[in-house]
């Protein structure tokens, strides 16, 4: 029976080498064939009337010698070449159903000059009423906030409704109703007026300053010209640096399921012709093919394994379970992500780089259950606040949260990621830096029964303002709805203006806008400001209706000037603020302490 069973491993051990040299020999054949035209197409630029040398991230073919393929460009980036007729051409895209024309481009500072192609018309008019707001969508551009302000139109008015004349000027009668405009300012709220309809349109900034001097022409004149003069577009700062980076190097820069890569002479890399990836030099179809290789050289030794020493193949398996309970899956859940999430990951940093902005965590900002946050400066020399999230936070899930769902936002309510760190079980989060910290500083009383808030009730509503159209953008502004689920005075910071920002998005749920309600899993948020559906289904289900909740309890806080649940209190009915407001109104003190 030995020499049986020693012919019978020495057949496994032959079928596993006959395998593995098979699929050697037919990996990487074509791989590097197939980059090399990539990185030939991707030189290739598009022209269209007179708008020239149209590069990523832009894809599209005019004809059969002016044409980038969709490797070149963002899926939904594609350039058509129309109105022909009209100076050889106007180049277009759309996004969500919004189609844009192209007035220039600026190759080298990537900077795009566009203008919606339904408001372009020489004779636009006011009392179409058939307006609709911008949208960017899932793209990877994003509004000059250095060239480009936005202005507000009411239209279709009631003759009952008067807007201010300290904010809004009249453009014109219409038989629907009239129409009103007015500058939108981020520091100043413009109030809303149930009689109108809204609609807001980007404009460059220089134009807009002639608004406030029409008096040589007509305002409809003004405001037309600033739409046919369009607004300028920029791409993200993270996928601009990593196209920086990859031309520098020599490559050309596409995108592949969504995700930026450079196409190189010598095949396709994450970031640059010089880069290794994330630890390799071989691009990734290489590492395609390499991995279906390994799969199928795994499934032979499985097999294999398993006809000669069963015993050994438990011992395997049950090795493999004990390092899968280490936590080394946790890492990858992460890494996964990062992998999968493609060009939208902000700029990541090496857990030395961190010690290094932070000056090796010397200016402590603040600490909680999730971690300690730092301050620290950026190479640019700008401020930064970094969140060290502690090692025992769980498989990820809230730094996978935080960077999925701040990642896909850009608006001036919103804090911005300006990077990440995750090696191993250390993790961190850059943040922009807030100069007044977070709002509950300002609004509680530090234990005292009577308010102590320093804040003017002018800068209250306007951080309560602020916040709002923050709710709203993650609502209906973004790509896909997100809702943040624990908004509470902690999570708004404040910037030196008292620009309110949200943050920590640990426990947001990303979903799409159709999605009127959405599952969990259990609780999330923080007692006092869950909304009762989140804690009980009962009372229904999940939506961003949640979040309107919790904006509710933090606007009682900021009039109220307390906090709208006490813990240590031994009396539950004396818990939430909803009950302290109705009894201090029955006893008419309540207004009394506001004033």
């Amino acid at each position: 029976m030995k020499p049986l069973c020693r012919l019978g491993r020495l057949s496994c051990i032959w079928m596993f080498i006959l395998a593995l040299i098979a699929m050697a020999t037919h990996v990487p054949t074509s791989v590097g064939a197939a980059d090399n035209v990539d990185y030939l197409a991707c030189k290739n630029t598009l022209s269209c009337g007179t708008v020239n040398q149209l590069t990523y991230p832009f894809w599209g073919q005019i004809d059969n010698t002016n044409n980038r393929p969709n490797s070149c460009g963002e899926p939904n980036l594609q350039i058509t070449c129309e109105d022909k007729n009209n100076n050889n051409g106007v180049p277009k895209f759309t996004v969500d159903s919004v189609k844009y024309r192209i007035l220039d481009w600026d190759v080298g500072k990537q900077n795009l000059t566009v203008a919606r192609d339904d408001y372009f018309s020489t004779s636009f008019d006011f009392c179409s009423g058939d307006f609709s707001n911008n949208t960017l969508g899932e793209t990877i551009l994003q509004y000059d906030d250095n060239s480009v302000v936005n202005i507000t139109l009411l239209y279709n008015c009631s003759s009952e409704t008067k807007p201010s004349s300290d904010q809004f000027t009249f453009v014109q009668s219409c038989n629907s109703g009239s129409v009103y405009y007015a500058e939108q300012d981020d520091n100043k709220a413009l109030p809303y007026y149930e009689g109108c309809s809204t609609v807001i349109f980007p404009v460059s900034k220089s134009l807009a300053s002639a608004f406030a001097n029409s008096a040589s022409n007509p305002i409809t004149t003004i405001i037309q010209q600033a739409l046919q003069s369009g607004f300028v577009l920029k791409l993200l700062p993270q996928i601009n640096d990593k196209c920086s980076g990859c031309t520098n190097s020599g490559g050309n820069c596409g995108s592949n399921d969504g995700h930026f890569v450079c196409y190189c002479n010598d095949g396709t890399h994450s970031n640059s012709c010089s880069s290794l990836g994330s630890s390799s030099k071989w691009n990734w179809r290489l590492k395609t093919a390499i991995g279906a290789t390994a799969a199928g050289v795994g499934i032979v030794v499985v097999f294999a394994v398993i006809i000669c020493n069963r015993k050994r193949y438990f011992s395997l398996t049950q090795r493999r379970l004990i390092f899968e309970k280490t936590g080394e899956s946790d890492d990858q859940n992460v890494e996964d992500f990062i992998t999968t999430y493609g060009f939208l990951a902000p700029k990541r940093y090496s857990f030395s780089e961190v010690k290094k902005i932070t000056n090796s965590f010397c200016d402590q900002l603040g600490k909680g259950g999730y971690g300690v946050v730092y301050k620290g400066k950026l190479s640019d020399g700008r401020l930064v606040a970094v969140k060290v999230i502690n090692e025992s936070k769980g498989s990820g899930e809230e730094f996978i949260n935080e960077v999925a769902s701040i990642s896909r936002t850009s608006h001036v309510n919103i804090v911005s990621l300006l990077g990440f760190c995750n090696e191993r079980n250390k993790r961190a989060l850059i943040y922009e830096f807030m100069f007044n910290s977070s709002l509950d500083k300002f609004i509680y009383g530090n234990g005292s029964p009577t308010p102590t808030c320093n804040l003017d009730w002018n800068t209250l509503y306007q951080i309560a303002i602020g916040i709002a159209r923050g709710l709203e953008y993650l609502h209906r502004g973004c790509g896909t709805r997100i809702l943040h689920l624990d908004i509470k005075p902690q999570n708004i910071l404040l910037d030196e203006d008292f620009c309110p920002k949200i943050s920590d998005f640990g426990l947001a749920k990303i979903c799409q806008k159709k999605e009127s309600i959405v599952s969990i899993l259990g609780t999330r948020g923080t007692i006092g400001y869950i909304a009762p559906e989140v804690f009980s289904r009962m009372y229904g289900g999940v939506s961003h209706k949640s979040d309107v909740y919790s904006y509710g309890m933090l606007i009682l806080e900021m009039v109220g000037g307390r906090k709208n649940y006490e813990s240590g209190r031994s009396n539950s009915s004396e818990m939430y603020f909803p009950d302290w407001i109705y009894k201090d109104l029955e006893q008419a003190t309540w207004m009394m302490s506001l004033q």
